[in-house]
């Protein structure tokens, strides 16, 4: 709902006031800092309260994520959705409660005072989403998220070459050239990048040979209506998260919509693979099944793993193409934590953004417990990596090392990669020597202001 919500603030800056409330689901947001970071991921450019104690959300009986409640210039409650909005009704809607409060001359459009948008930090990497290790070609490529753009380094970090011009927008063209807004999840194949342009709920390609820009899937607007697929280039998507490539078929986690959607490489065609759209944990046929907002994916060359991220679990489904789709760990949207064990009953996750496979395992990024984790498909055993459960930025000995919210990894031989998002940094765990380490993106620098 936030880019809805911007295109409102924009246009009725001077009328409306907009306030936000966090009333947190997961333990890791009721932290201030953890909102802190995640306000200017985000972009939010209105002031928020910490809600931790569910005090407003009580005062206001509300019973939803989101919720938007309408309070009038004299400090009176008279509307309530609640639920994601399309811009168009609700932009006659503030319209017509404009025009009539000017009528009633109660409409005040002095300033209120309220305090401005806190700065990004000016670092070279700006709340990195994603990573794709392509340990054949010896590179690494990491979706600079806060800055709209990739940036394709040696495993070393040597940089080589940054797709986008660093401003949001949705352009294809030269590498130097094209626009992004918030790209997230990769996938490589036969010299094309795959990337999920996430706020542009679209999927792009680079060839990687000339760096050239191409939008294959999604039309720039926000899927609204059926989720029934369609010609790639006219079907509307929610939000793509992650991808991965499995047999031919590009597979998109689209946490927007609750499901997993598959694209045949090459072809014209996309649409839902796993999932009914409904927001729940159920498993079996991949069709009649349901998600919560899945946001990482992985693939062991015949079955998929999927990080759910807002039931904190992970979900297989197996065989990728036909198969059904079954729980390794989590057992709902409220079952949440941060506990090592064997299956469902024991094993807690809270919010895992990232998952990659790695010699017989899935590994996890475990984002609001701080952690690395490594999950056993056969036997659902899970258990801690790296991290000691404490936000921070720490090298060394990994159950020694800090985090804050890693939110993907990959993996190039011993090494595993870590987009830890809110250090704005790449970190790498090496199996073979035990040892965390930050890596050094050579020469990466932030993107001109004035491009």
């Amino acid at each position: 709902m936030l880019p809805q919500l911007r295109r409102l603030e924009r246009k009725w800056h001077d009328e409306v006031a907009v306030i936000g409330v966090h009333s947190p689901k997961f333990i890791s947001e009721q932290d201030t800092e953890s909102v802190r970071q995640a306000i200017l991921r985000l972009n939010v450019g209105h002031p928020v309260v910490n809600d931790r104690d569910f005090r407003v959300w009580q005062a206001y009986a509300v019973r939803a994520w989101p919720t938007l409640l309408f309070i009038d210039p004299r400090g009176k409650v008279i509307g309530k959705h609640e639920g994601e909005f399309p811009f168009e009704p609700f932009d006659r809607l503030i319209g017509e409660m404009v025009a009539e409060f000017e009528t009633a001359g109660v409409l005040d459009r002095r300033s209120l005072g309220l305090p401005g948008q806190e700065p990004a930090p000016l670092t070279p990497l700006l709340f990195p989403g994603k990573l794709l290790a392509d340990e054949a070609g010896g590179r690494l490529f990491v979706t600079d998220t806060g800055h709209h753009r990739i940036v394709e380094a040696g495993l070393d970090g040597d940089v080589r070459r940054i797709i986008g011009c660093g401003k949001p927008g949705l352009g294809d063209g030269a590498a130097e050239e094209a626009f992004f807004n918030q790209p997230q999840g990769l996938a490589i194949a036969d010299g094309t990048l795959y990337v999920a342009d996430t706020e542009n709920h679209v999927l792009r390609t680079v060839d990687l040979a000339t760096g050239r820009v191409r939008t294959i899937a999604g039309t720039g607007q926000q899927l609204a209506g059926e989720r029934v697929g369609g010609p790639a280039r006219r079907t509307a998507l929610s939000s793509p998260w992650d991808l991965t490539i499995s047999g031919g078929v590009l597979y998109v986690a689209m946490a927007g919509t609750h499901q997993v959607w598959a694209m045949p490489l090459g072809g014209d065609w996309i649409g839902p693979h796993t999932g009914t759209g409904r927001e729940a944990l159920e498993d079996g046929p991949r069709q009649q099944a349901a998600m919560n907002q899945p946001s990482g994916l992985t693939t062991d060359g015949v079955r998929l793993y999927v990080a759910d991220s807002e039931a904190s679990a992970i979900r297989m489904i197996e065989p990728a193409l036909e198969g059904v789709i079954r729980t390794i760990v989590g057992e709902g949207l409220f079952e949440f934590g941060d506990r090592d064990g064997i299956g469902p009953a024991e094993v807690r996750l809270q919010h895992p953004l990232g998952v990659a496979w790695h010699a017989g395992a899935v590994l996890i990024a475990d984002t609001y417990n701080h952690k690395i984790k490594r999950l056993d498909p056969g036997t659902a055993e899970c258990r801690t990596i790296a991290g000691d459960g404490k936000p921070g930025q720490q090298d060394g000995e990994p159950l020694l090392a800090r985090f804050s919210e890693p939110s993907s990894l990959t993996v190039a031989g011993d090494r595993v990669f870590i987009a830890d998002t809110n250090n704005h940094a790449v970190r790498v765990l090496d199996l073979a020597r035990g040892h965390v380490s930050t890596l050094t993106l050579s020469g990466l620098t932030p993107p001109s202001p004035s491009r």
